[in-house]
């Protein structure tokens, strides 16, 4: 039997999507050619259900990947699709909305893939890879219910306020931290309302976007200018205070805002330091959270906007090879405000200084680097150790750094460059043992953050070792847990995470476990892990964050891997995750 896989795909906002369960056909070889003149027909039946109350869902929509073959749900939220062998054979034909998370149905040796929708519903985000079927060859597609958020921005006067964009936040597990990144923006209508739908369950934050008042009938030129500085939900400035909302499946929240009409003043701050003759990036960080604008004048070399009363850090920085950066702080206080000039300097670099302590001496690699102008050969570190950094706090200007290319076949040395002072997460891989340490001073960057200032960065301290430990193991009733219906389709996979407990130097180490269950000779860093099974995969699992992952102390055993040593470890599924 013969399975294909597809990359998960993205959703787009504002179509109701639900889930995707992809259809393929495969056929079973027992030594001799089945005949294939006469298509073979058989009915896929069905409920599709709301994930929360398990009701059946009427009038849901189910068709097949390729939309040849579909139909609605009746008023018990039933379907039955006909198909027939050949009918979606060969690539994914996919229109509209795309779905989170494909999942197959193995029936009498055909893998099928469907799809199902309905307005107001979403497809899961832990959905199983795998549907099971409910009784006999049915299958229960479950959808949940979409959360909604909503509200109302008005004016201290009253009045509602049109126009005013209000920016939803949600906090997402990224690389294994949880972080607040920018989710999506909806203008307020004329009664300054405004509605987030086709939302997850899950943690959100609000806030308003800077809004100046350029209403012509009260804004005289020359006179006093005003504007609504950014306001966090339920009415604060600083996004530490603002409520977290937390979501249901199917939860509707209502949020509403009141902004203050507050005076703004003239800002001019010089540049100097530097000739910008290209683009300008400005930041501008008020309280703890998304900042205000400001422009550049480029005839006068100056940065200039508007600003209401506060202390706020302005930073500037070009863009493109050899970018110069600069930053300064400002304080608005009932007047125009001639800041101090802001020196733009080159960005700052950091060289990795690698000590190998391998005990495999004969180990040999080579490769090469190609910009399209120019070729080099590769040797030692540089064919097996690739780092990079990127931007630690949430809502600093996007910041990443990889290694600089190398100057010729000989250049073995590990430059990161062009890095604006700021907190960063180092991210080191090695293709040949483990990174067993990796420090700057006292610090260890393997748990901490990296901080870049405006001068020279001392070096970092990495080290990277070869006496590898081994893991061998089980997933036990691994065949009970499959939800496929036919003895002879391929069982279920389960997804296998190994989390180095806290002072740990390893790394996550995930892996996919089908068959039989076993997993053998999986070569870690030595040290402690907890190894937890899933019947899904999660890409979201918060497994840097220590407190979080206290969660899944009962859910997994902890092994201790020795350097050269070979543990071997039984687990269970982990269910409902």
């Amino acid at each position: 039997m013969m399975f294909f896989r597809i990359a998960e795909p993205t959703s787009q906002r504002g179509l109701p999507i639900c889930f995707v369960v992809l259809f393929a056909l495969a056929t079973q070889s027992f030594g001799q050619t089945l005949p294939s003149d006469k298509p073979q027909r058989e009915t896929v039946r069905g409920t599709v259900i709301n994930a929360v109350t398990q009701a059946p869902i009427p009038r849901a929509l189910v068709v097949t990947s390729d939309n040849r073959v579909g139909g609605l749900t009746d008023g018990e939220g039933r379907f039955e699709i006909p198909t027939e062998s050949g009918s979606a054979s060969g690539g994914m034909i996919f229109s509209g909305p795309q779905p989170l998370q494909p999942r197959l149905y193995v029936r009498h040796g055909n893998t099928y893939w469907l799809m199902a929708r309905k307005p107001g519903f979403l497809d899961p985000p832990d959905a199983r890879s795998h549907i099971e079927p409910s009784s006999g060859d049915d299958l229960t597609i479950a959808l949940i219910p979409e959360a909604i958020i909503k509200g109302r921005i008005t004016l201290a006067s009253g009045d509602a306020a049109l126009g005013i964009t209000v920016q939803l936040f949600s906090r997402e597990v990224r690389d294994g931290l949880p972080r607040w990144t920018p989710s999506s923006t909806m203008r307020a209508n004329s009664a300054g309302e405004f509605r987030f739908a086709e939302l997850h369950p899950g943690s959100y934050k609000l806030v308003t976007q800077e809004y100046m008042d350029n209403d012509p009938i009260t804004n005289i030129p020359g006179s006093q200018q005003y504007g609504f500085p950014p306001v966090y939900y339920p009415g604060v400035s600083d996004f530490s205070a603002a409520s977290t909302i937390e979501l249901a499946a199917g939860q509707e929240f209502e949020a509403d805002i009141s902004l203050a009409r507050q005076p703004y003043y003239q800002v001019k701050i010089p540049l100097a330091g530097a000739e910008i003759t290209g683009g300008l990036n400005i930041s501008v960080q008020g309280q703890r959270g998304p900042g205000y604008a400001l422009g550049h004048d480029a005839a006068q070399q100056t940065i200039v906007g508007l600003l209401p009363n506060g202390t706020y850090v302005v930073e500037a920085s070009t863009f493109g090879q050899n970018s110069v950066i600069g930053s300064g702080s400002i304080r608005v206080t009932g007047a125009p405000v001639d800041g101090p000039a802001i020196t733009l300097v080159p960005k700052s670099s950091v060289r990795l200084d690698v000590r190998e302590e391998f005990t495999d001496t004969h180990w040999s690699s080579s490769g090469t680097w190609s910009d399209g102008k120019r070729t080099v050969s590769l040797h030692g570190l540089r064919t097996y150790l690739q780092a990079s950094v990127e931007g630690a706090d949430d809502f600093a200007q996007p910041r990443f750094g990889s290694i600089r290319p190398p100057s010729g076949p000989n250049d073995e040395n590990l430059v990161i460059e062009d890095l604006s002072p700021g907190r960063y997460w180092l991210r080191l891989h090695t293709a040949r043992g483990y990174i067993a340490s990796a420090t700057q001073g006292s610090t260890d960057l393997l748990r901490e953050p990296l901080t870049i200032g405006s001068g020279p960065a001392a070096p970092i301290e990495v080290r990277v070792r070869d006496d590898l430990a081994e893991l061998d193991g089980a997933v036990t009733a691994l065949a009970q847990r499959s939800a496929l219906s036919d003895e002879s389709a391929e069982p279920a996979p389960v997804w296998v995470y190994c989390v180095p407990l806290p002072d740990n130097p390893g790394e996550l180490k995930q892996f996919e476990v089908s068959g039989d269950g076993k997993f053998l000779s999986v070569k870690m860093a030595p040290g402690d892990y907890r190894v937890l099974a899933f019947s899904t995969a999660q890409p979201r699992l918060p497994y840097r964050d220590a407190e979080a992952m206290k969660a899944y102390d009962s859910k997994g055993p902890v092994v201790h891997l020795a350097a050269g040593q070979k543990t071997t470890v039984q687990v269970q599924t982990i269910s409902n995750e």
